[in-house]
């Protein structure tokens, strides 16, 4: 529990109270009372089928061997079965239906811990959605319409095409509630804006389950088909193997994943100044995109190019990305090129999309006296803009063979001074935010050695905190020498090429 904050907790128990509300009046029906009951058929065996079915299901998350691929790269991953919590919302009435959600959701794949946790929380927020979406289904006559439930099976015919409203009244409830529980625990786990917590979530939800919808509603009426619940099984042949073909996607993806950090870690090689410095724009560029309320798809391209912005500089010569001195004329316009040369190497990959952009156009200025191109305001691409408020954070915050590190507050207000004429006013505003929430972690990564004692790790520099007297003396601009301008981040002074006091990244120019 010690890695989920307080408000989180308080969400998940009051989530699992409401499961427990859901679940407890499943004991009290005619069919589920321990003991036999006169004229009632029995629900118990559809109940412990369909709940062991589901629990069999999300168990392969786990497996080692029988949730991975044949060349065993990724896993199975829970949530992929739901079609069996739908056959049972169709089937069952709305407790029971969600005392099947339960096992499975206990049983399935928890990667970060605490995870008994979050398996609770998993299984309360199934068992919720299910219930609601037995509610619904039962309260558009799907029961009647299916011809039957799970107690009687053999008994009617299926009213097609009317039983399709009703199956999909019911998986549009189960997206809905699911949407909606996750949604708050964004708000309170990951403390995400609430005004931009939800958003996105039920439109990308809507395609997938209205698939299970559909295989749910088959394996439903299979059920009640004079072959049996057994013939239901066969539903789940296709379900794994569209399983198995999202995993082979994931593989492909992961292998995309192994060529970026290739990628960086060649950049990071051949600039040792820079070392941990994509890393860090890739991070601080996420963090931009949540509070711009991006979706996760979004968000991770967007992490891409912001890792990826200074491949370019493999193309650069090695003696100028490692120059202590200042760059002369030309060494400054060979260095400008690299936001081209890393458009080439990168246009062949294409689920980065619009990182493509971003890696050519992230020295470009509001006002248009950027490169490569000088464009200007909206013609700046989206993610081009946020990758260079997040650069040039980074840079200011990390200690280059130039200069030294400046802390977080002084490095905010440079970014506002320059918003409107250098970068989006926006983005900048959307930085703040972040770093107000999160704080933001620095250290020292040159392979030089640090002449100034550091001090133990403390906790990250908030964008308002105030600093203490010798750390406002140190960060001031001196007045004796002239503003020069960095390739990779707003007009800055220049300072004695020393250590930070605080603690801080090395970066590289551009």
């Amino acid at each position: 529990m010690n890695a989920i904050p307080g408000a989180a907790r308080t969400y998940i128990c009051c989530a699992a109270l409401g499961a427990l509300t859901c679940v407890l009046p499943a004991f009290a029906l005619p069919g589920l009372r321990l003991g036999p009951v006169a004229g009632t058929a029995s629900l118990w065996p559809a109940v412990l089928l369909l709940g062991a079915l589901y629990a069999l299901c999300e168990t392969p998350a786990r497996c080692r061997f029988a949730g991975r691929s044949v060349r065993g790269s990724v896993p199975v991953a829970a949530g992929s079965f739901f079609p069996v919590l739908l056959t049972a919302a169709y089937l069952l009435p709305p407790a029971a239906a969600a005392l099947v959600a339960v096992p499975g959701a206990l049983a399935g794949q928890v990667t970060r811990r605490p995870a008994g946790v979050r398996r609770v929380w998993r299984a309360a927020q199934l068992a919720i959605a299910v219930w609601g979406a037995a509610q619904a289904h039962r309260l558009l006559g799907g029961p009647a319409a299916l011809g039957g439930t799970a107690a009687a099976p053999g008994h009617g015919v299926p009213d097609f095409p009317y039983v399709l409203l009703p199956a999909g009244a019911g998986a549009l409830a189960l997206c809905v509630v699911l949407s909606a529980l996750d949604g708050g625990i964004l708000v309170t786990a990951e403390r995400r804006p609430v005004r931009t917590a939800w958003r996105g979530l039920l439109p990308r939800s809507l395609a997938p389950y209205g698939a299970h919808a559909l295989a749910g509603l088959m394996m439903a009426v299979l059920w009640r088909s004079p072959y049996g619940p057994l013939s239901a099984l066969f539903v789940l042949l296709p379900m794994y193997i569209s399983c198995w073909v999202f995993a082979q996607y994931h593989r492909e993806r992961a292998a995309h994943q192994a060529t970026i950090r290739a990628l960086v870690q060649a950049v990071d090689l051949k600039d040792r100044y820079t070392r941990g410095h994509s890393e860090r724009v890739g991070r601080a560029s996420a963090m931009i995109a949540g509070e711009l309320g991006m979706d996760g798809e979004r968000l991770e391209v967007l992490r891409f190019a912001g890792i990826l912005h200074d491949v370019g500089k493999l193309g650069v010569p090695t003696r100028v990305l490692r120059k202590d001195g200042p760059l002369t004329p030309e060494e400054r316009r060979v260095i400008e090129l690299h936001p081209e040369y890393g458009h080439e190497i990168v246009r062949g990959i294409d689920f980065l999309g619009e990182a493509r952009s971003a890696i050519l156009h992230h020295h470009e200025r509001l006002d248009g006296s950027g490169y490569p191109y000088g464009l200007a305001g909206a013609e700046i691409p989206e993610f081009a803009r946020v990758v260079a408020v997040a650069d040039a954070f980074d840079a200011m915050t990390s200690t280059r063979s130039y200069r030294r590190a400046r802390p977080v507050p002084v490095a905010v207000a440079e970014l506002r001074r320059c918003a409107g004429s250098q970068f989006d006013p926006r983005m900048v505003r959307a930085l703040v935010r972040a770093l107000d929430r999160h704080g933001w972690q620095t250290a020292v990564t040159s392979d030089e050695p640090c002449p100034v004692p550091r001090r133990p790790p403390g906790p990250a520099v908030r964008a308002g905190a105030r600093l203490p007297a010798p750390e406002r003396a140190a960060a001031a601009p001196r007045k004796d020498v002239p503003p020069t301008r960095h390739p990779d981040g707003p007009r800055t002074t220049p300072t004695t090429p020393t250590r930070p006091t605080t603690p801080g990244a090395p970066g590289g120019r551009a």
